[in-house]
């Protein structure tokens, strides 16, 4: 016999509040172990197609850490040291730019440009503000992982856990699987069904995304020669998963500089716009229809919501679960709107006399 409906409620209350306590007391001991699930899930049908050309699961596991190790050592002796470089390139510059502007902005407009306008004193602002904080929040960035973690821990422990669960995927899903309550377990199996097909199109689709873009932006402005294009590029990259924003954003910035740099040279400006136009072009028309698909996707206010809130209340931990758990809260809302669409309570007794 089944559990009460307000006896159910009751356990499933006390597992969501264990679940909210453990992760706000032991957030930074779980870093290393939610970063190597969510690498795991993400290299999964890697795995499975591996599979189904003839590897076993270990060798698959085998061969996909073997080009991860190998794309790390590229990245960490050519890419990260000219990413961090660029940065605080970037930050020491922005004064210097600010003051060209303001400069430029005196020439054409002179009475918006006095000695003590709000415009004037705005941008020198910016330049200074974005100088003096953008190396100190580049080092509490890296001072707030040291504390989380030690990060000599980090690169050691997360690889090793994405592997053991990359190799154990399968066997623990199926366990999970035996786990279920037998009254619910098929209405958990459609739920958890769903919820796969929404993170898969948005974690795996938007996650390739965002790193095929983001190369693409940053090989491209740096093809053209754009100072801090590496920065650009990847800021655009991340942003992508945000509709519109990603380019928004990127376009604007390295429009900006390029506008600095190759001013009255128009032809290289014309060239980092349109490098921004056939991103867009690429993502709308090839990798967004065949990477994400017609999957179920996160409303861009949703995510944003989430990541907000979860950040605040549980830092960095809690913006690497807001998504799994923005997507799981948006198929469990669906399936009670549903539930309530075949009510009593909405349909009322003047339908039940019509059937």
């Amino acid at each position: 016999m089944a559990l009460p409906v307000l006896e159910q409620l009751k356990y499933w209350g006390v597992a969501l509040a264990v679940f909210a306590v453990t992760l706000w007391f032991l957030g930074d001991v779980l870093l290393p172990f939610v970063l190597g699930g969510a690498i795991a899930y993400f290299l999964d049908p890697v795995a499975d197609r591996l599979e189904r050309m003839g590897l076993s699961r270990g060798a698959a596991t085998g061969v996909i850490t073997i080009a991860a190790i190998v794309i790390f050592v590229i990245m960490a002796l050519s890419v990260v040291p000219a990413l961090i470089q660029q940065t605080l390139q970037l930050f020491n510059t922005a004064p210097q730019l600010f003051r060209d502007l303001q400069a430029f902005l005196t020439e054409s407009f002179p009475s918006v440009m006095v000695e003590d306008s709000a415009v004037r004193q705005t941008l020198v602002g910016i330049g200074d503000t974005i100088r003096e904080r953008g190396g100190q929040l580049l080092e509490t960035a890296l001072n707030s992982a040291a504390s989380l973690i030690n990060i000599v821990l980090l690169f050691v422990i997360v690889p090793v856990v994405a592997v053991y669960l990359l190799l154990d995927w399968d066997n623990m899903t199926a366990r999970i699987d035996e786990l279920l309550p037998r009254d619910h377990a098929p209405t958990i199996r459609i739920l958890a069904t769903e919820i796969d097909r929404t993170l898969a199109g948005f974690i795996r689709g938007m996650g390739s995304v965002c790193l095929i873009l983001g190369t693409y932006y940053a090989l491209a402005l740096w093809l053209v020669g754009l100072q801090f294009g590496l920065v650009v590029g990847v800021v655009a990259g991340i942003l992508t998963f945000i509709p519109y924003v990603g380019a928004i954003v990127g376009g604007a910035l390295a429009i900006g500089l390029a506008l600095f740099q190759f001013w009255g040279d128009w032809g290289w400006i014309v060239a980092v716009a349109v490098i921004f136009q056939i991103g867009q072009l690429l993502e709308g028309n090839v990798l967004t229809p065949k990477l994400v698909g017609n999957s179920v996707g996160l409303h861009p206010v949703w995510l944003i919501l989430a990541l907000s809130v979860f950040g605040s209340l549980f830092g960095f931990v809690g913006m690497l679960v807001a998504v799994p758990l923005a997507a799981s809260l948006g198929v469990l809302i669906r399936f009670l709107i549903r539930q309530y669409r075949d009510s009593r309570l909405y349909r009322g007794l003047t339908d039940q006399n019509r059937e």
